[in-house]
């Protein structure tokens, strides 16, 4: 059982983070209504000590900074402070993402955070990217999928952009959230493109948060385990259960261990409960 100050740091982390994160109702405020002290200028005048540029600035760059983000709608409503904590896992998960964000940028890794689908991975990534920005430091949400994606539709000779003009924002991110890592099948192009981006950012010293579906190692299972979540049909599936050194490669893996700590999440897909 953890103790009573492992409690209150928990405690002081998440207030902290809850503080820097930005809010529906703030943003929507922000947008909607003309400033008080500066009436849209950008500049506060203050009695007896002359004009300074407007703190309703800092808001309005923190909300282009978040529009920049690529933040799907899907993941409009994760915040830090909507994430189930309903297992000892999305609770410690959750304590890692508040100490980092407090942190940030003294920090020398991310996360990579590993899990059954619905476990709430990509929702507490998000939620990370959004304090971050809140904070004022600028970073981009990719699924990796649609990511590849992109860069094979700049192969197109009729495409208006270009493999590297894809790619720069990637490496140059601040902050990266790469959500389903592994998710695409691994062809060499596939290992090919991962190594350069992990590469890079690894090399670059750049924080970098990670999901992916993919187990360092595969669970033991019990000859009579018949249960769903764990069975892979072979007859349907033969090469399904992949890890992650499988499926990114072990070069690859190795860099992940040094720019994150890898944090696994455990627990019921909860689309299945809410179905």
């Amino acid at each position: 059982m953890p103790s009573n100050e492992t409690e209150n740091l928990r405690l002081e982390l998440v207030t902290r983070a809850a503080r820097a994160e930005p809010t529906t109702e703030g943003l929507a405020s922000s947008q909607s209504n003309v400033c008080e002290k500066c009436f849209g200028t950008g500049v506060e005048v203050v009695p007896g000590k002359g004009a300074r540029p407007c703190p309703c600035r800092a808001a309005s760059s923190r909300d282009n900074l978040l529009r920049a983000a690529r933040i799907p709608d899907r993941y409009s409503g994760c915040f830090l402070g909507n994430y189930d904590c309903d297992t000892r896992d999305q609770k410690n998960a959750f304590m890692y993402a508040a100490e980092l964000i407090n942190k940030y940028p003294a920090v020398d890794r991310g996360l990579l955070l590993t899990g059954p689908v619905g476990v709430g991975k990509t929702h507490l990534a998000v939620a990370i990217l959004r304090a971050l920005i809140a904070k004022g430091f600028p970073g981009v949400f990719y699924e990796f999928g649609s990511l590849l994606k992109q860069i094979q539709d700049s192969y197109n000779s009729i495409s208006q952009t270009s493999e590297m003009r894809v790619l720069t924002p990637v490496y140059q991110a601040k902050i990266l959230v790469l959500d389903e890592l592994g998710a695409s099948v691994p062809t060499d192009w596939v290992r090919d493109t991962m190594y350069q981006i992990i590469n890079t950012r690894y090399n670059e010293r750049r924080l970098t948060i990670f999901t992916t579906n993919f187990p360092d190692e595969r669970e033991r299972q019990a000859p009579d385990d018949q249960s769903f979540s764990k069975r892979v049909d072979k007859r349907v599936q033969p090469n399904t259960a992949y890890t992650l050194d499988e499926r990114i490669g072990v070069p690859l893996r190795s860099r992940l261990y040094e720019m994150c700590r890898t944090v696994e999440i455990k627990g019921e897909d909860f689309r299945k409960i809410k179905a």
